[in-house]
């Protein structure tokens, strides 16, 4: 079934790989991986946003540039086929009818149905990371995984997994995780690069302690959100995104069974980042209701013309339906 995937690359000799708007660990360990994988290829990485500081901890994140190749003869998506995710791309003319008239090829992992518009091949395969699909490609394609490669792909899964602790985490992660390393990815190594850009300032310090006094908890403590105005967004995302600031710090609370930060924007635009454990994993059909989507365990989802009021008391309507269902399911 990879063989559509080497078929689309074998005759284009510039590649353009395109990441959406929210990029993450496993977006840009997909990217940069690709970037290596595709060595015979003139490759360049494009990003509508600028990559947060606290990613730098990718070897060549440099590489991925706000400037669309309108010149490439092949696209690559990679870690969503959901258009919302795409819009910043869309909305722009020049870039939407080169897609619609250029071959795109689209790289997934998520549950998500694909509903991109434009006419494009895939591999959309559920499994813990994108990262973890490349590399399987990789492998049953013969494509050669040197060290950068393998060190892309190892922190695009560790990014998605949760450090290999999420419960989207299979022994054949495991096993992957054990080639990459002896293709010269040392988790450890890793770890350190990673913790190294994840370090905080006072003034970020002092802010996580603003939002987590913030907290909304609903439902009997169940659900836990965290409103994210505009103001915060813009002085803080550059230096460290809040969702990340906070959205584990939700999922830990005793009692609480669904997370959610949500972020909202001047032009009536608000985005929801959601976690969930095992308790209840919802989260795609929580970011379901919204149009969105992702996995069980985390999800997320974009909205238009509405507010954090308005979004908590759709949540605080749903998650008790949900937590429910999920329930019936794992007693039956």
């Amino acid at each position: 079934m990879y063989k559509v995937f080497s078929d689309f690359v074998k005759d284009k000799k510039r590649i353009c790989i395109i990441q959406a708007e929210n990029p993450d660990g496993d977006s840009i360990g997909s990217a940069v991986a690709l970037d290596y994988l595709l060595g015979d290829k003139e490759v360049s990485l494009y990003c509508p946003v600028d990559i947060p500081k606290y990613l730098h901890y990718f070897k060549d994140w440099s590489r991925i540039t706000n400037e669309f190749d309108f010149k490439a003869d092949g696209y690559i998506i990679v870690d969503t086929a959901a258009e919302v995710l795409l819009s910043k791309l869309l909305d722009d003319t020049a870039i939407r009818n080169r897609l619609y008239s250029a071959p795109v090829f689209v790289l997934d992992h998520h549950e998500t149905e694909d509903d991109l518009n434009f006419p494009h091949e895939s591999i959309i395969e559920v499994c813990p990371a994108t990262a973890e699909l490349v590399y399987r490609i990789a492998k049953v394609e013969d494509i050669k995984i040197d060290q950068n490669a393998a060190k892309a792909i190892f922190q695009g899964i560790l990014s998605d997994t949760l450090g290999l602790t999420s419960a989207a985490v299979t022994d054949e992660t495991f096993e992957i995780a054990a080639e990459l390393t002896r293709l010269g990815a040392n988790i450890s190594e890793l770890e350190d690069e990673r913790r190294e850009f994840m370090k905080k300032s006072a003034r970020i310090l002092d802010y996580k302690a603003d939002l987590i006094k913030r907290i909304d908890y609903s439902l009997d403590g169940e659900l836990a959100t965290v409103h994210i105005p505009w103001d915060d967004i813009r002085e803080y995302s550059d230096e460290y995104n809040p969702n990340v600031l906070i959205l584990e710090e939700l999922r830990l609370v005793e009692g609480v069974k669904v997370a959610v930060a949500i972020k909202t924007y001047p032009d009536g635009k608000v985005t929801g980042k959601i976690r969930c454990g095992s308790e209840a994993p919802i989260a795609e059909k929580v970011a379901g209701y919204f149009g969105g989507g992702g996995h069980p365990y985390a999800a997320g989802f974009r909205t238009y013309d509405t507010s954090y009021e308005e979004v908590l008391g759709d949540l605080v309507k749903i998650v008790p339906e949900l937590i429910k269902e999920a329930q019936d399911e794992n007693q039956e």
